[in-house]
């Protein structure tokens, strides 16, 4: 109920300031080749069940825990102003319109990424060189496992922009924005599989691809509100563990919004 209320809050406040912008200008404007743009938001995700292949030759380990169930952790309570602006799920864009509303972007998500404990976990495949398939209670005692510190999505977009009909005025307009690009992860992997820890710390993870769909509005051509809803796919794998590697592949669903600012460059 919580996360639906979210998303309701969040599409009513963009179209309430559409509503309102949309009766404060009067002159088109379009936008041209030559802008350099850039935004910082927040974000919230949604994860897909993901099978998390465990290997650990020392240990005769060579396992999977099946179908997972992991969540995210948006940081957002009533401690929200007092906390650095790095410590909740944020996101930055930086982007550069090469042509009349095509642009290539740096696209960055600081998503965490954390395994449920309440769940009941399928663990198969071979353990202490020894068959395993059963299941298990999740608890701190079999695994704690996150990316915690960010799954950190990495992409290369390539931008579309659509202007929307009657609502491209002087001080203000309205745009749509496509995405789509590929990528890669720099996660912070830190977990804990029946006991022993790993050595958390930044890694290079894997690649990810991924397609946005954006509504910009802009304000006096230099300042904009962003809603996106985005799709990724992410590839895991050589992520650190004791005594071995792990590796994974999940796709996510995220909801994100961006205050950012706009200029034209050269003549």
């Amino acid at each position: 109920m919580k996360q639906q209320s979210r998303r309701l809050a969040l599409c009513a406040t963009c179209f309430f300031i559409l509503g309102i912008a949309i009766q404060a200008s009067a002159q088109q404007y379009t936008g041209k080749k030559g802008e350099i743009y850039g935004s910082w938001g927040y974000n919230e995700e949604w994860y897909t069940h993901s099978n998390i292949h465990i290997s650990q030759p020392s240990l005769g380990n060579h396992y999977t825990f099946k179908n997972t169930l992991a969540v995210d952790k948006p940081g957002w309570n009533k401690d929200f102003f007092k906390k650095d602006l790095s410590i909740p799920q944020y996101n930055y864009r930086i982007g550069y319109f090469f042509k009349d509303n095509w642009a290539v972007e740096i696209n960055f998500d600081h998503a965490k990424y954390v395994v449920a404990h309440r769940q009941l976990l399928h663990v198969k495949g071979e353990m202490n060189h020894t068959a395993v398939d059963e299941y298990v209670d999740n608890s701190p005692d079999v695994l704690v496992y996150q990316l915690n510190n960010g799954a950190n999505f990495f992409l290369f977009n390539l931008v579309h922009r659509i202007q929307i009909p009657h609502l491209d005025f002087k001080n203000f307009d309205a745009a749509l924005l496509l995405k789509g690009g590929v990528g890669f992860m720099v996660p912070h992997v830190q977990n804990t599989i029946y006991g022993e820890d790993n050595k958390k710390g930044f890694q290079f993870g894997g690649l990810d691809m991924g397609a946005e769909g954006a509504l910009r509005l802009t304000f006096f051509r230099h300042v904009y509100l962003e809603y996106c809803n985005k799709v990724l796919y992410a590839h895991y794998w050589g992520l650190k563990i004791y005594e071995g590697k792990a590796r994974q592949s999940f796709g996510t669903y995220e909801m994100i919004a961006n205050l950012g600012a706009t200029f034209p460059i050269g003549h």
